[in-house]
């Protein structure tokens, strides 16, 4: 395994021309500029679902027991739920378009400002919602695990997703199982590629069948418990390629010991392992794993590589606070790739893994913008 290497964050503030700035600095490295041409969607990923705010607690000692009161060590605040695969996204460089709802309390204007001005995601599809209050999740992180509480309501009928989504090279989906979501099928029916993941099954079928748009996807990104659970497997390697039957690349991640991923079309199988890393809040990781594969999937990588991508991106994810802001850019890689470079003690195969850094990374200043980071609390820097 390689390394851990806690890579420093810096924290800023809310100021509105900071945060421009720092939404046109980001994407310094295009991934897909070589495959850019004249009539391409406007939008590399288009993304829905719900818009939490996000607070942490880290460095509790164990779960809370009943009846006392614990004391964490760190806390952090930043945009969660969908938001965490949107950021992860934009800061890998892809055009990213998200339509959510958002609460026209403080809380909704926090993760407005975050998305919009600080990441430079597209919100034209999303909308305000006067009078409904944003969703919250207290996140609890502690021996490698969390425990999350949420509270919120479905936004008013009225205020609908919008019914034809963007157009974009591709899109992630949860799927839910036993529903369809109709924009689906309609994003795939124009060209978008479908990257699909799936949370528990709590109705206990884990029926295939009930997961209808999966027959619309390119991809599909449960974990371990949840591709035997939907296979019927013992295995989580025969999981993933029993999966092919039913999605053209199935990938299955490990946990502790990466990943697996199939690709029915090309026969190509990859595994990577997981890299060691001293976590401080895993939330959000499997979202930032996603991000990372369709990133390198829309450029055209192999399998193996990007696997290895989505792997490190998501181990970088777990040392900083919150899921949506303690996604690494393209300098954050870059620093890693050559901190474990320059250690006489690396495994020299475990080095050949990433070789494919070498002329993607920037090789220049570790951090040429700051990255927002998750905050102890939100309304400083505000002005009458």
């Amino acid at each position: 395994m390689m390394p851990s290497h806690a890579i420093a964050g810096e924290e800023t503030g809310g100021d509105p021309e900071h945060l421009t700035q720092t939404a046109r600095r980001q994407a310094q490295i295009d991934p897909l500029g070589a495959l850019r041409a004249p009539g391409d969607p406007p939008w590399d990923v288009y993304l829905t679902g719900t818009v939490f705010l996000d607070i942490v607690f880290t460095g509790l000692d164990s779960a809370p027991v009943r009846g006392t009161e614990s004391w964490a060590r760190g806390m952090g605040s930043s945009p969660g739920g969908v938001a965490n695969m949107a950021a992860a996204l934009a800061r890998l460089g892809l055009r990213t378009s998200l339509a959510a709802a958002f609460g026209d309390d403080h809380y909704g204007e926090y993760c407005w400002d975050a998305l919009a001005h600080g990441e430079g995601i597209d919100l034209t599809p999303s909308r305000t919602v006067p009078g409904w209050h944003s969703p919250v999740t207290v996140s609890m992180a502690y021996e490698g695990e969390r425990t999350m509480i949420s509270h919120g309501h479905e936004p008013p009928p009225e205020e609908p997703a919008p019914d034809c989504p963007p157009p974009a090279r591709a899109a992630v989906a949860s799927l839910t199982p036993g529903r369809r979501a109709p924009w689906i099928a309609q994003a795939a029916r124009k060209g978008t590629r479908i990257f699909a993941d799936v949370g528990w099954d709590d109705t206990g079928a884990w029926d295939l069948a009930g997961l209808a748009d999966l027959e619309h996807c390119e991809a599909f990104l449960p974990n371990a418990e949840e591709a035997m659970r939907y296979t019927g497997s013992t295995c989580p390697k025969a999981a993933a390629h029993a999966l092919t039957e039913h999605v053209p690349v199935a990938v299955v991640t490990l946990g502790a010991e990466g990943a697996y991923a199939v690709d029915r079309r090309t026969g190509e199988t990859a595994e990577v392992p997981a890299i060691a890393v001293e976590a401080l809040d895993p939330t959000g990781a499997g979202d930032v794993f996603v991000a990372g594969f369709v990133t390198s999937t829309l450029a055209g990588w192999p399998l193996a590589d990007r696997l290895a991508l989505a792997g490190l991106t998501a181990a970088l994810s777990v040392q900083e606070f919150g899921g949506s802001l303690s996604a690494p850019g393209w300098s954050e890689i870059g620093a890693w790739w050559r901190r474990v470079q320059s250690l006489e003690t690396q495994n020299p195969t475990a080095l050949r893994r990433y070789a494919f850094l070498d002329t993607l990374v920037p090789t220049h200043l570790d951090r040429p913008w700051p990255l927002r980071r998750a905050v102890p609390t939100i309304g400083f820097g505000r002005t009458a």
